[in-house]
């Protein structure tokens, strides 16, 4: 059984929210699910392990120039799609395109959401009833990755992590400045939790001028021994390093998804996204703005994420 899944969505976070109705779709039909997700996905850095993932296709048309933007490009994404042979594709979204490439592409059966009902879709609430409806399976399952043993074992041999320290991965970038938390606040929570543990940071984030002066300011501290800074590694030599850890601290961020994802208790510090994105998993622990009853678009809460709250939710987490 040939099985394509689509999840159009932008991002790394979007694509991991939907692992648990891929993994359903593979129990169900006792076979791997191919999936075809966007370029900025990067997911052939993070699921090429993942036994549930058969092969990984890319929609390529972030920019006007990609093999599949336009009119043109979605003849290019048909014939893509057409040379697997497919016997079903699990579309996860209402976009008349996606149905007329998967008829187009000669796929047989065609599951889909309901078209032309975008507006209001929540993120994970929305695939649930989609699996319910068409197959009768519920869906509660926590995102789950897979990486290779030897990769873990070689991290701790590369970084020298030792298992006797408290290893924190502290996600300090953000895909948008308002995600991101101030270099102040980290280095309270590391000040806080050094005091009573031996501990290791791993400082995840992009090469955005904004995230590396947050990185700079905290290599730049008092601190700057206990750190180790990820920022010129992929993703893929990241996650054996997160792996290792006893948890993570993170903005809403990809490493905040991939984190949880590996199994590693996640704190996410949500400032200004629906609150959904970091609280989906049962190893998130949601930390939002002081004064706010929940967090959405707009909050703009970062200066008012608590390092005490933080710190208080690490000796929680430890217990």
């Amino acid at each position: 059984m040939k099985i394509l899944a689509v999840q159009n969505r932008m991002g790394i976070g979007d694509t991991i929210i939907f692992l648990p109705f891929i993994k359903a779709l593979s129990k169900e039909f006792n076979s791997p699910i191919s999936i075809l997700v966007k370029e900025n996905s990067k997911a052939d850095q993070y699921l090429d392990k993942t036994e549930y993932i058969d092969k990984i296709l890319f929609i390529e048309r972030d920019k006007h120039d990609k093999k599949h933007s336009g009119f043109l490009g979605t003849f290019n994404l048909i014939k893509d799609i057409k040379k697997y042979n497919f016997d079903k594709i699990f579309i996860f979204n209402s976009s008349l395109r996606f149905n007329l490439i998967a008829r187009f592409s000669g796929i047989p059966k065609i599951y889909q959401y309901p078209l032309f009902q975008k507006k209001d879709q929540h993120i994970t609430e929305t695939p649930k009833k989609f699996i319910k409806d068409e197959l009768n399976l519920d869906v509660n399952e926590d995102p789950l990755i897979q990486i290779d043993n030897a990769l873990i074992a070689k991290s701790i041999e590369n970084f020298k992590i030792d298992k006797n320290d408290t290893n924190i991965l502290l996600g300090i970038g953000g895909s948008g400045q308002t995600k991101r938390i101030p270099a102040k606040t980290f280095l309270d929570v590391i000040e806080k939790i050094s005091i009573i543990k031996k501990c290791k940071f791993f400082l995840a984030t992009g090469k955005d001028k904004d995230e590396q002066n947050i990185l700079n300011k905290i290599l730049q501290s008092k601190f700057r021994d206990l750190c180790v800074p990820l920022d010129n590694f992929s993703i893929k030599e990241t996650l054996p390093i997160i792996k290792n850890c006893n948890f993570s601290i993170c903005n809403d961020s990809s490493f905040s998804h991939l984190s949880a994802a590996l199994g590693i208790k996640t704190i996410t510090l949500m400032a200004d996204t629906p609150l959904i994105y970091g609280s989906y998993s049962s190893k998130m622990f949601p930390i939002i703005p002081d004064g706010e009853l929940t967090v959405t678009h707009n909050t703009l809460g970062k200066e008012k994420i608590n390092s005490q709250k933080i710190f208080d939710k690490i000796i929680e987490i430890l217990d």
